[in-house]
């Protein structure tokens, strides 16, 4: 009954492919699609593999849901539906768990192409391509795992009820980096560059996607072992047998210049034709066809997605109401003042900043990403007053203005884009180097994000002057790096990065447990209203509804109040908490799984 059990978790329906492309046609009996007749072509890999692509994380996620992909429940948002365990530190042991269970079905379903392949009648180089896509698949679900479980049992074979492999012992997380990468490796030796994939095909897999995915695995697990080390490693399990972290660091570098330098991908910015007002930002997230943006663009137009999960409101909508529930999560505080302004200074010391006084105001001179991002009609409508629960800062990103009907939304989801891997660049060479960065370097990568966002180009000069005025006593590598990892936190904001960068940073319990505050609310001396429909001026908020009170922050005006939309004292998060517990289903059934610390 055990091994039953077990089996059932990892079993999938290995032939539940989607039926909305060519690859699918099929000339024999989905009846007789069994073993005998089905693996013996290289178009039957392909058809195989086609219905791996719905293991990606899109808007139809098999880890339980897009939403709690969105950064919800960190020090960036408002907004507790969704991973308020992990948020406030009040994680608990549960009994099964969506992610261990699909990436393990999921795999299970690759190795069993890799186990067909063996017996292909052909030549292999037929199917060199299809092999490569399994072995990023695969690659990619066990990162899955190790970031949210660290060290995960390695399966490389498909399993059956008899496998001694089912009671096996976790790998250390240091193994299951090295299998990743193995497997990288293998993915990028097989598949072919963008421009050889036919228009029929995009959205496969290409080289540099592989190569991007590889930079992201190697700067995550680089920043992992240099700031949180073996803290989180699970009884028994060995460390790393060398110290790679340099060594990763540079790989990363290099993946990412290759990538960069072969000029398939770009950074989508419109912002210079007229309709576009400066909101190229806000429309890449839900571009889909000409009607959807101001530009007139379509899917065709995006060539800054390296790895996406492909939608069509026709042939495959989305599936779920985007809009109404991207809308309601509410932006913090933190996110709000880490919005540069045009001078490329941050709100505390720059003097194009005009402040907090009306809502309107704290949007001037400011990051392009900004006005993309937070909707602030939500802070001047006198029909949205701000009541307890609420940031004052309603989201935009992701919402798709002109689908007014529910689960319609389809626009690609970015699994991987090129901002991402400029991203990793400049991280990566700051943390090689010990925090010198070039200026070169920074317009290598990382300013041309700032120039869609429309702020000033990040340089050396400017991280002696924030330095020199903000009056820190950090060296001017480690303000370099704040600004490098500020950059970060804004482009790939509600992108489902945050609480990994906070972890692999080694500062989550610090930034986790903090209140989430909303807007700012002033005080006697710095009153802070807005003007309703009737022309009158009114207070900003129900004072009286939020429970929590009111905290202060520094600003160029002094300490102002800010309402409280949660108070730190209740939140517990520690180096525990970085890592999630083994389902208790798993433990149960093989004893030789040692659970995480401190569950």
């Amino acid at each position: 009954m055990k091994k039953v059990i077990y089996i059932a978790q990892l079993c999938v329906l290995a032939f539940g492919l989607s039926s909305c492309s060519d690859w699918f046609l099929d000339k024999e009996p989905q009846d007789e699609r069994t073993d005998v007749v089905y693996f013996k072509t290289a178009s039957q890999f392909k058809e195989y593999t086609a219905g791996f692509y719905g293991q990606l994380q899109g808007w139809g996620s098999p880890y339980g849901g897009y939403a709690a992909f969105m950064d919800v429940s960190t020090d960036l948002s408002a907004y507790f539906g969704i991973h308020s365990d992990v948020g406030h530190g009040t994680i608990l042991v549960s009994t099964t768990d969506v992610r261990w269970d699909n990436c393990y079905k999921q795999i299970r379903t690759i190795n069993l192409l890799f186990d067909r392949a063996e017996n292909y009648p052909g030549d292999q180089d037929e199917i060199k391509q299809y092999m490569a896509e399994a072995h990023f698949f695969r690659a990619y679900n066990y990162f899955f795992l190790l970031q949210f479980f660290g060290g995960v049992p390695i399966v490389e074979t498909p399993l059956d009820v008899d496998s001694p492999e089912l009671y096996g012992a976790r790998n250390s997380r240091y193994e299951v980096i090295d299998f990743i990468l193995k497997d990288l490796d293998a993915a990028i030796a097989g598949l072919p560059k963008e421009t050889l994939i036919s228009t029929a095909d995009k959205g496969r897999i290409s080289y540099h996607g592989a190569e991007a995915f590889k930079a992201r695995v190697l700067l995550y697990e680089a920043t992992w072992r240099k700031y949180v080390g073996t803290t989180t490693d699970f009884k028994g399990s060995a460390g790393p047998a060398s110290d790679q972290v340099n060594d990763f660091l540079d790989e990363a570098i290099r993946l990412c210049s290759e990538v960069i330098d072969d000029n398939l991908y770009s950074i989508w910015n419109y912002n210079h034709l007229t309709g576009m007002k400066d909101m190229s930002y806000r429309y890449l997230f839900c571009l889909e066809d000409a009607a959807t943006n101001p530009a007139g663009m379509t899917k065709e137009s995006n060539k800054e997605f390296i790895i996406k999960s492909v939608y069509d409101k026709d042939i495959k909508p989305g599936g779920t109401n985007l809009n109404e529930t991207v809308r309601k999560m509410d932006a913090s505080r933190k996110l709000m003042d880490l919005f540069l302004c045009t001078d490329g200074l941050p709100v505390e010391i720059s003097k194009e900043f005009e402040g907090y006084t009306t809502p309107e105001a704290e949007f001037k001179n400011r990051d392009n990403r900004m006005k993309s991002d937070i909707d602030i009609d939500v802070q001047t409508s006198a029909a949205k007053e701000l009541k307890s629960g609420t940031s004052g800062y309603g989201n935009m990103k992701f919402q798709c203005p002109v689908r007014v009907t529910a689960k319609t939304e389809s626009p690609d989801y970015p699994v991987l884009r090129l901002a991402e891997v400029y991203l990793i660049y400049a991280e990566a060479v700051c943390e090689r180097n010990n925090g010198v960065v070039t200026d070169e370097q920074l317009n290598y990568s990382i300013n041309k994000l700032r120039g869609r966002a429309g702020i000033a180009n990040l340089t050396n000069a400017l991280v002696e002057k924030i330095k020199r005025e903000t009056g820190t006593s950090k060296s001017l590598g480690e303000v370099m790096l704040d600004e490098i990892r500020r950059e970060r936190a804004v482009e790939l904001y509600m992108e489902g990065f945050r609480f990994d960068d906070l972890k692999r940073w080694g500062i989550a319990e610090d930034e986790l447990n903090e209140s989430r505050l909303g807007t700012v609310v002033g005080n006697a001396s710095y009153p802070t209203t807005f003007v309703d429909a009737s022309g009158n001026t009114t207070s900003k908020y129900a004072r009286n509804t939020y429970v929590w009170g009111e905290e202060q922050i520094e600003t160029q005006w002094g300490k102002l109040n800010c309402v409280v939309v949660d108070s730190k004292e209740n939140f517990t998060f520690d180096r525990s908490h970085y890592l999630w517990p083994l389902p208790q289903q798993q433990i149960n059934l093989n004893s030789n799984l040692i659970q995480n610390p401190g569950y």
